[in-house]
């Protein structure tokens, strides 16, 4: 497998015609429209690249991982192994303890929900989180309150989609034993002050949980930098396989706590009367793990930084910055979400059009979005709406995309009219 070499054309584009070769799956129509994929924040495209290193994989390597000491075995662990380091690397982790392969940012919540938070809750505790949250990061903080009396906590916010934080301080209290907070909202786009944010958390020696699953395919992200003691993302959001996705941990915050799932792997040997748990990160590992799945992570992840990072986001902006101003100038659209920081979503209305509607005619003109809720109910609840339709970019759209859902935008209000 070779890596397609790039020419970045200027400091806000890169070669995209040469980049979009590398995703078969754009090379097709849509009810006879060439299609325009612009639901990113949902799940991106994979490209050629990780398809076939997780079908190498399969063709020439499959084996479980960690118990085999034939050949096969050998090389399974080795390139599920070379994976964990490469999101050690990707976060700038300071070690592979630190990284533990889940099956996406819901399942590190969860894990972190249970395993951290829930064993040191009790009745009159809080935990914080932003008005701005996915519902997976808010339903396991509830659940988690709910089994120990503790007190959910939410950091408002305003009407351009930022957080207001004028309040923080007081939320930060000694009552908080948690905050967990988005780096990039998946409905609005907006990015959050969150090394701020944290820096704020740590002055009082509260815990931080960050959500990346929306920032890691559009933002450098260093955990050491940040000093969050807990990052997740998902691979499906940054051009890997859906199913696998990663939780970074401080390693003395993983070592004390208990594991959360009991099963094979997770253990140094077990009787009927005592088990011992595996070291890190295995100890947060039970059962075979989805070894293509992180395989294809890290083939995303090379494929990335191939590209250089700092050259997608500036492409992705000046994507979301001209699709912004040419919706702006739309008679009968409505923007959701003007925060002044912004990663690559663009949420809209179209007036006295269903947004569910606007998904279903954008479709029969080849144009994918979403259109609902996006999991973050309360954030459609705070601007009086049931539901946007959201147009969300990645480095392989186009200029001509944009114009195609703007002439999408047109059709739908000229069949409204």
């Amino acid at each position: 497998m070779t890596q397609t070499e790039l020419k970045v054309v200027d400091s806000t584009a890169l070669d995209v015609e040469v980049i979009r070769q590398d995703f078969p799956i754009l090379n097709q129509e849509v009810n006879g429209h060439p299609l325009v994929y612009l639901d990113n924040a949902a799940s991106s495209q994979k490209p050629i690249q990780v398809i076939e290193a997780v079908d190498a994989y399969y063709r020439l390597d499959n084996a479980n991982v960690h118990r085999g000491v034939h050949r096969l075995s050998q090389r399974a662990t080795d390139a599920y192994e070379g994976a964990r380091d490469k999101v050690r690397g990707f976060l700038g982790a300071k070690s592979d303890k630190e990284i533990i392969f889940t099956r996406g940012a819901t399942e590190a919540i969860n894990l972190v929900a249970q395993s951290f938070a829930r064993p040191q809750l009790k009745a009159g505790d809080e935990v914080l989180i932003s008005y701005l949250e996915h519902h997976a990061n808010i339903v396991p903080w509830q659940m988690v309150c709910e089994q120990t009396g503790a007190k959910l906590k939410v950091i408002p916010m305003v009407e351009s989609g930022e957080l207001d934080l004028t309040g923080l301080d007081e939320l930060l209290n000694e009552r908080t034993k948690i905050l967990a907070i988005g780096h990039v909202s998946n409905a609005l786009g907006t990015v959050n002050p969150i090394k701020d944010i944290i820096a704020k958390a740590k002055a009082k020696s509260i815990p931080v949980l960050v959500d990346g699953a929306q920032a890691v395919p559009h933002l450098v992200v260093d955990v050491q930098d940040l000093d969050c003691d807990f990052y997740v993302f998902s691979g499906h959001k940054m051009f890997a396989p859906t199913g696998i996705g990663a939780l970074y941990g401080k390693q003395a915050l993983l070592e004390a706590m208990p594991p959360w799932q009991g099963g094979g792997d997770m253990i140094l040997s077990v009787s009927f009367d005592n088990t011992i748990y595996n070291a890190l990160p295995y100890k947060f590992e039970a059962g075979t793990p989805h070894i293509a799945g992180a395989v294809g992570l890290g083939a995303a992840i090379d494929y990335m930084n191939s590209l250089g990072i700092e050259n997608l986001a500036a492409y992705e902006h000046h994507l979301l910055d001209a699709a912004t101003r040419k919706l702006e100038a739309m008679d009968g659209v409505r923007i959701i979400g003007t925060a002044k920081d912004k990663a690559s979503v663009l949420s809209f209305m179209i007036e006295d059009v269903h947004p569910h509607d606007v998904g279903t005619i954008f479709d029969q003109q080849g144009v994918a979005i979403r259109a609902g809720h996006h999991c973050a109910q309360p954030v459609m609840q705070f601007y009086g709406i049931a539901a946007t339709a959201r147009a969300s970019f990645a480095f392989y759209n186009t200029e001509q995309e944009i114009d195609a859902l703007v002439n999408a935008i047109k059709t739908t209000q000229e069949l409204f009219a």
